[in-house]
């Protein structure tokens, strides 16, 4: 068989050492010796052409590239462009594999082309940081091993597939695959009764094999999957700012199988969000609307907790800002994905298929491979930004909120201006650090408050056109950092504003 040629680059000068030092590691580990040929341009002999024609035709026929950005860019040719990224570039043109290892250093200790050189490979490539030569062989190894599972020139189960060596058939609950199979029918047209024996049911989804259950049998329907998978559970949290700081006005950890987990996450964002109740038209019902819409929310958890990588220690984690929702899950995209083409229609390649297929027949997923480009159609059909899509060592989607409920994240720069110099007239400097710190409704809050202390939350919300949730959710973030007060009962009694009034 023939070996997969690797192409090693960098600044030879700052990784002199590294570059040795893998190259021994990668000819003498017995399993990627076996299938990898790593090229090192100054371990070769004396040649009659050009260095630069030598390595640019080296990196057209390897099929791995490796690239190890520090902080220097290289010697520059007459065009300003160094060999490392001439290299890249040669990499990418070919359509190589290219795996990216960056040292630990910060943005403003790298040269500055070095900056945009790793600004240019990060929407392409999966990247791993390194800050020794043994997480730099760990990283490696981790990818190159990938590699080989993803070619199938090596074969290992996927996660949920694998058999539990310890889980039995007492810690499945029957009901929850009794409330799976009904709704599967209900969706999908599931051929299987919920009466038939949840054995039957589990082989039919391939979950029970040789009397052993897999992995995602019990992220779906087991009684406590945290017991077996702690690392399974979803952390939650919601900020008044646009920045992670404490204190936290509300943390949640949810537990449970893969569809709680799902509904849960989504309840906590939707109880967070503003909601539009819209004017009867022709039906007797209500119409209203989210800021953000509730699938789009649905489709970024379903795609967190179905295609998250189960091996790693850390969880899914979502936090909801001021201006945006982020949705983290430690996982990868396949080799040679961009994020470019999550934007787009493309095939389905689940992490975990055995869990990707129940979540569609219960109707968690409407289509196969369409999530992330749902999720961009429907933001911007409703009149949102762009979401982004981010891959580094873990996996995230922004969602940013919406601007048609006017909730003043869309106002206009000239009238957030005008309404906060309002402010301050009122309440002196201590407006613009609320301000800064809380967003521009939390002001008028107080302002509200000011002119009519016996004001309810409800009518806050009317006047500020958001919903009472959320006011009360200022008051209570007001009073916890002490620029608020409630004297009297909910009902009779009125606010005391304890910050400063000039």
């Amino acid at each position: 068989m023939r070996k997969i040629g690797l192409f090693i680059s960098s600044v030879q000068n700052e990784f002199l050492e590294e570059r040795k030092l893998l190259f021994e590691y990668l000819i003498s580990d017995p399993l990627l010796g076996k299938f990898f040929e790593p090229f090192l341009f100054e371990l070769l002999p004396s040649i009659d052409q050009t260095a630069e024609n030598y390595y640019i035709r080296e990196v057209e026929s390897c099929d791995v590239y490796i690239g190890l950005f520090g902080k220097e860019y290289g010697n520059q040719d007459k065009n300003g462009v160094s060999p490392t990224e001439k290299e890249f570039d040669r990499a990418t043109l070919h359509h190589k594999t290219r795996l990216i290892f960056l040292t630990t250093h910060d943005k403003n200790e790298r040269h500055a082309k070095q900056n945009k050189l790793i600004a240019k490979a990060q929407d392409a490539l999966i990247r791993k940081t390194f800050g020794n030569i043994e997480q730099l062989k760990s990283a490696v190894y981790s990818s190159l091993i990938r590699f080989l599972e993803e070619k199938e020139i090596i074969r290992t189960l996927p996660f949920d597939a694998t058999l539990h060596t310890s889980a039995t058939l007492k810690d499945i609950d029957p009901e929850k695959i009794q409330s799976f199979v009904r709704l599967a029918q209900s969706k999908r047209g599931f051929p299987i009764q919920p009466s038939e024996p949840i054995e039957k049911i589990l082989t039919h989804l391939n979950l029970f094999q040789n009397e052993r259950l897999t992995n995602a049998a019990i992220l779906l329907f087991g009684y406590d999957p945290q017991r077996f998978f702690i690392n399974s559970e979803v952390r939650c949290a919601s900020f008044v700012g646009t920045v992670v700081e404490k204190p936290i006005p509300s943390y949640k950890v949810f537990k449970g199988n893969v569809f709680e987990l799902i509904d849960q996450a989504l309840e906590f964002v939707l109880s967070k969000l503003d909601y539009r109740i819209e004017t009867r038209s022709e039906s007797t019902s209500i119409p209203g609307s989210y800021e953000i819409p509730k699938e789009v929310i649905a489709e970024a958890l379903v795609n967190a907790i179905a295609h998250r990588d189960y091996t790693s220690n850390a969880s899914v984690q979502v936090m909801l800002f001021r201006n945006r929702l982020e949705i983290w899950n430690p996982g990868l995209l396949p080799l040679g994905w961009t994020v470019e083409k999550l934007k787009q229609l493309h095939s389905s390649v689940p992490a975990n298929p055995l869990l990707a297929e129940p979540l569609y027949l219960a109707g968690y997923i409407e289509r196969m491979g369409t999530g992330t480009s749902d999720i961009v159609k429907k933001t911007l059909d409703a009149g949102l930004k762009e979401p982004i899509f981010v891959q580094d060592s873990d996996f995230k989607v922004v969602i940013f909120r919406g601007s048609k409920l006017a909730n003043n994240e869309g106002q206009n720069d000239t009238q957030y201006a005008k309404d906060s110099e309002q402010i301050q007239d009122k309440f002196g400097t201590n407006s613009e650090q609320i301000r800064n710190k809380f967003g521009i409704n939390v002001l008028k809050t107080i302002e509200l408050i000011a002119q009519n202390p016996e004001i309810t939350a409800a009518e806050i919300a009317s006047k500020l056109v958001l919903n009472k949730r959320t006011i009360e959710n200022y008051l209570s973030i007001l009073k916890e950092h002490n620029y608020l007060s409630r004297e009297g009962s909910k009902k009779n009694g009125k606010y005391l504003i304890l910050i400063k009034i000039d």
